[in-house]
């Protein structure tokens, strides 16, 4: 082994050179830098593997790694043999170099196939952008999602408070209609003397209110046009007395607390006229007209014809469908009411604030309904 490692024979490689500064300058800085840049090289790659542990084919790079290493130490031992002829120290470290080279060259070529599947950066980059598109998308459908849940929700509480507030409605219009039901058959059995004439006005006033009511209810709203109370309260007297008989108005969405009303006053003097005007005289004629200002509403009713069917002035006795047309109604309505006797006709008039007829108004104003219907509020004494 002596012969191996011996170097006492051998000339220094600097007399090759022929020991010229300026050339073992050169050998020794070039081999100098490339011993520097060889060691920095696998220091890097040895620290990039103790921090990262998801480096794919690790040993590989490892080898890579060892091979620059032991390429760097032949150079520093290059520098070494200038003046000093180690030359079988530097064969070792070759032979060690040449096999870590090999070891590294075969693991390369079979792992070739991998690496060449390993995606470009660019399309590393088109892939994540890709990807940045589709989550772009993702997160815009999540947000139209959400605003379509907020969108529900707040349809869904909007819907449930106008149940809630069409059931409280309805609530408190069944109590109202019990209060002006059972007041209408208190004041009318009052100076009845048999029960079938009772029936028949009381079951007529009840039937006005219901089909007031009906209406409201097959327009599904809170609200109906003034056109089809008055034709559903008035289509028997036009079909039985035909052109003696007409009616007309402009278009007004009413309330159902006037539509009520409107119905049981126009009830009231359709009675009145087929008992005493219209089946009295076939020169008799009823015209009824509804009109409104900017803030006032007027109903009209009027009966005309044969002197000898109207007296000169409204008679003495007042019952309770007078009252009723006179008093209730119009107090009910926030208005007032006259009923004016003249030579060969008879005229009601109903005035009330346009805001208590139409549809829309808000408040507690129709809590007084049934209140103030009951015999109590309008003082009606029994005839």
């Amino acid at each position: 082994m002596e012969h191996i490692i011996e170097h006492g024979d051998y000339m220094p490689h600097g007399m090759c050179l022929l020991w010229e500064p300026w050339l073992l300058i050169l050998w020794a800085g070039s081999d100098a830098l490339i011993f520097l840049a060889y060691t920095a090289i696998p220091f890097a790659l040895f620290t990039v593997l103790s921090k990262r542990e998801d480096i794919p084919h690790a040993g590989l790079v490892a080898l890579f790694g060892s091979f620059i290493m032991l390429c760097g130490l032949t150079h520093l031992f290059g520098i070494v043999t200038l003046w000093y002829p180690i030359y079988p120290i530097v064969g070792w470290l070759k032979l060690a170099t040449g096999l870590v080279s090999v070891a590294t060259a075969l693991v390369l070529l079979k792992l070739a196939p991998a690496l060449i599947k390993f995606p470009s950066p660019a399309s590393m980059e088109k892939v994540n952008s890709r990807l940045r598109d589709e989550i772009a998308a993702h997160e815009e459908t999540l947000a139209s999602l959400e605003r379509q849940i907020e969108e529900r929700t707040a349809e869904l509480k909007a819907a449930n408070t106008t149940l809630a507030i069409q059931t409280r409605e309805a609530v408190h219009r069944s109590g109202n209609l019990l209060s002006v039901v059972t007041s209408l058959a208190t004041q009318t059995a009052r100076g009845m003397d048999s029960l079938g004439d009772f029936m028949q006005i009381f079951l007529g006033r009840v039937r006005a209110l219901a089909n007031a009511t009906k209406s409201i209810e097959r327009e599904n709203e809170s609200s109906i046009d003034l056109g089809r109370v008055i034709d559903a309260g008035l289509k028997p007297l036009e079909e039985i007395y035909g052109d003696r008989f007409s009616y007309a108005g402009p278009e007004l969405t009413v309330n159902p607390e006037a539509a009520q009303q409107i119905s049981l006053a126009l009830h009231e003097l359709a009675t009145n006229a087929q008992k005493y005007s219209l089946s009295a005289s076939d020169q008799t004629f009823v015209e009824v007209n509804w009109t409104t200002s900017e803030d006032q509403f007027e109903l009209v009713w009027r009966e005309y014809g044969d002197d000898r069917v109207f007296p000169e002035s409204e008679p003495p006795s007042e019952g309770f469908g007078t009252k009723l047309l006179t008093r209730v109604i119009p107090t009910m309505l926030r208005g007032q009411a006259v009923r004016e006797f003249t030579e060969r006709n008879m005229t009601y008039r109903l005035h009330a604030p346009l805001e208590a007829i139409v549809a829309g108004e808000q408040g507690g104003d129709s809590d007084r309904m049934a209140a103030r219907i009951l015999d109590q509020s309008f003082g009606l004494n029994p005839d």
